[in-house]
This record gives C-alpha cells, sequence and structure tokens, in this order.
C-alpha cells in the first residue's frame, strides 16, 4: 500500500479510538482523564516489544532524552485531550486541537529553525482559525451563555503538545536520519519516543490528588469485576486501534513524509464527525452531539474550512 492509502486507514482508525475514548470518559467507566491517561501510557510501553524483531539502536544519552521528551509531551497532550473531550462533543474538540497543532508547528518553526511565513501560509493561518472559531462558538451567540464551548481552552493546549511532539517526531525522522541506520530508523524512534511516553505516565504519579487517584483506580479492580472486564476490553481495543493508528501514521511519514500525511488529518475529523452522529443517536447522553440541522452544517462546513487552511498550511 502507498503512503495515502495507509494514512486513511490511520485516520480512521483513531477516529474509533477517540469515539471509545469519549464513550469511556463521558460514561461511570472511568473515574478521571488522570486514570485513562496514566493506563494510557503505561500500556503503550508494551508496544516496544513489538517494534523490536524489527531493529533498535542504542543512541547517545543526549538523543534517547530528546525522544523521550517527546514522548512525554504526547503523553501531556492526550491528557489534556482527554479532560477537553471528558467536558465536550467529540466532533468539535478533535477539530480544534488539529487546527491549533499547524498553527504551532510553524510557530515551532519560525522559532527554532528559522522559518518564515510564506503568503500562502499567512493565508492559511487565517483561515484555520477562522475555521477553529466557527467550529468552537455556540451559534447563535446569545447574552449570558459561552461563547466557546466547553474544553475549548483545553483543546487548544492539546494542540500545542502535540504539535511539539510531533515536530519531534519529525525532526527525528528527517533531520537527524543520518546519526541512525536508516533501516532501523523507524523502530529506533518509535521505540525510544514509546518509553518518553510511559515515563510521562509514571510522572503523573508525583501530584497528590492523581496519585490518589490513580491508586484508588487500582483498588477499585476487586469491585464490580464484570463491569471492570467489559471496560478493560474496550480499553485494550481502544489501545489496540489507537497504536495501529499511530504506528500507520508514522509509518506513512516515512514513506511520504510529515507534510503530505498531516494534510490529510482532515480525514480524520470527517470519521469522527460521522461517527459522533451514528454513536450520538444511540447513546445521546453520553455523546451529548447537537444533531439540529443548524449545528450539522455549522460542523461540517468548519471542517471543510479548517481542511483548507491545513492544506494550504502543509502542502
Amino acid at each position: 500500500m502507498n503512503w495515502l492509502t495507509i494514512s486513511i486507514i490511520a485516520y480512521l482508525l483513531i477516529a474509533l479510538g477517540i469515539i471509545i475514548d469519549k464513550f469511556l470518559l463521558s460514561s461511570d467507566r472511568v473515574s478521571h482523564p488522570v486514570v485513562y491517561a496514566f493506563y494510557s501510557g503505561i500500556l503503550s510501553f508494551f508496544t516496544i516489544f513489538v517494534f523490536f524483531p524489527f531493529g533498535f539502536q542504542m543512541v547517545s544519552v543526549a538523543e534517547a532524552l530528546k525522544m523521550s521528551l517527546v514522548g512525554i509531551f504526547f503523553l501531556y497532550g492526550i491528557l489534556v485531550l482527554f479532560f477537553a473531550i471528558k467536558k465536550s462533543e467529540a466532533s468539535r474538540v478533535i477539530p480544534v486541537a488539529g487546527a491549533i497543532i499547524p498553527l504551532a508547528t510553524l510557530a515551532i518553526g519560525i522559532t527554532f529553525l528559522g522559518q518564515i511565513f510564506s503568503i500562502k501560509e499567512l493565508i492559511g493561518i487565517f483561515v484555520l482559525i477562522f475555521g477553529g472559531l466557527l467550529i468552537s462558538l455556540n451559534l447563535p451567540l446569545r447574552l449570558g451563555e459561552k461563547k466557546f464551548f466547553i474544553g475549548f481552552y483545553y483543546s487548544i493546549l492539546a494542540g500545542i503538545f502535540l504539535a511539539i511532539s510531533y515536530s519531534g517526531m519529525d525532526y527525528f525522522y528527517e533531520k537527524a536520519a543520518d546519526l541512525y541506520n536508516a533501516e532501523d530508523i523507524f523502530s529506533t524512534v518509535f521505540i525510544w519516543t514509546r518509553m518518553g511516553v510511559t515515563l510521562g505516565a509514571f510522572s503523573l504519579l508525583l501530584i497528590p490528588t492523581w496519585r490518589r487517584l490513580i491508586t484508588n483506580s487500582v483498588l477499585s479492580f476487586k469491585k464490580e469485576k464484570k463491569k471492570h472486564l467489559q471496560t478493560g476490553n474496550l480499553f485494550i481495543l481502544n489501545k489496540i486501534l489507537n497504536g495501529v493508528g499511530s504506528v500507520l501514521v508514522n509509518y506513512a511519514i516515512k514513506l511520504g513524509g510529515a507534510t503530505l500525511v498531516n494534510a490529510l488529518v482532515s480525514m480524520e475529523y470527517v470519521f469522527v464527525f460521522i461517527l459522533a452522529l451514528i454513536f450520538g443517536g444511540i447513546y445521546p447522553k453520553v455523546f451529548s452531539e447537537k444533531t439540529k440541522v443548524f449545528d450539522i452544517l455549522q460542523k461540517a462546513f468548519a471542517v471543510f474550512i479548517i481542511a483548507i487552511g491545513i492544506f494550504l498550511i502543509t502542502i
């Protein structure tokens, strides 16, 4: 398969994972986003063993720390994203975070790589901002109501953290490729960054309130075993979907480059939008998706605008 097919399949799997995230976080099956992020990070450690047979290289301490830091930023990115998903509609949260990622990536490029905006990129920035605001606003605006959806600021912060992580991955795949054996670069970078994700998960235990939540979740496993077993199965399925999707995205980046693959991320928003509508009809209290014609048209048009913005910036 080429990078295009791999990217589309990857974004569909990730979208399915996001829908399960929303189900678990918005029901009473998971007590807190911190607990969810902790187990997500711990489980990601086991994916390391899948990639060892494909090659792994020891790197310098400095390089190992940099790659691990990329993974830590990813863990905190999904943590903040879980907060946003729990509080609001996934079909709003994901496109907003997705609009922030290329904006933050450009800012990183300007700050650290000396990049300069082109006219096309400037237009793309304004289009992204417009699309992000359009999907974020609670239209029509009324006095006394919040202008933005609940979880809007969490979505922005998640986008910034994930942009830092993705920029780091891109750096190690392309800018630092000469440091490693070309055949081993994908598995090497993936393994080191996954180690960082696991370290990020353990760092959550440093905050007393979060440590109590995580500890209580472990102790509660003995109660309601059937319910916890069902939740565990959904969680594992979700992590498999996200894991395979993440691997496919990274592999597509290796084949086609981060620019082209990131330009297709709007497919993920479309999949989330469609799946949220479907599952919102089945579990209306959990997904709380607005299904009025105006709301659907607002989201659909905003996703289209964001897709244009991403295209202008990344192509």
